[in-house]
């Protein structure tokens, strides 16, 4: 656990996460992903793939929390592959309205760089703000992405 302006910043991994409490994390990121967001089963999903320790699997959960709220959640999944594909997909991260700007998603996807291993994919929508935030970690755009959605 780390603390950054009175926030506490905790790490959950598929071999440390028995202290998470996964609902309210859930809650968190259903509701306050807005418009980025996804039906709370597919979150839960993410979230179980990131705590799994089955082979393949695998990644890290990341929250912040002020008073002992979340203010910040992030979910990172293991790919399982390198090279053509990265290793790690930053699949969710929100942060809650009223602590916007103050440094807590910058914080939490810091984390994420630091505790994995090999290169970070993420995909966010073009007028999304945070876009700015994953360009100044380092982020970079080669891509567009094409989906066939059956």
């Amino acid at each position: 656990m780390a603390e950054n302006n009175g926030v506490s910043y905790h790490t959950y991994t598929p071999n440390q996460h028995e202290e998470l409490n996964r609902d309210e994390v859930l809650d968190f990121l259903f509701e306050h992903l807005d418009e980025y967001g996804d039906q709370r089963q597919d979150i839960a999903k993410c979230m179980d793939y990131a705590l799994s320790d089955a082979e393949g699997k695998g990644g890290a959960v990341h929250v912040a929390r002020e008073n002992g709220k979340v203010v910040g959640a992030l979910i990172l999944n293991n790919t399982g592959m390198s090279g053509y594909i990265p290793e790690n997909i930053l699949v969710y991260v929100a942060v809650h309205g009223s602590t916007r700007g103050k440094g807590v998603g910058k914080q939490l996807v810091q984390m994420a760089i630091d505790n994995s291993q090999g290169s970070i994919a993420l995909h966010v929508e073009p007028q999304n703000p945070a876009r700015h935030l994953y360009e100044k970690v380092g982020f970079t755009n080669k891509y567009l992405e094409y989906r066939l959605i059956r």
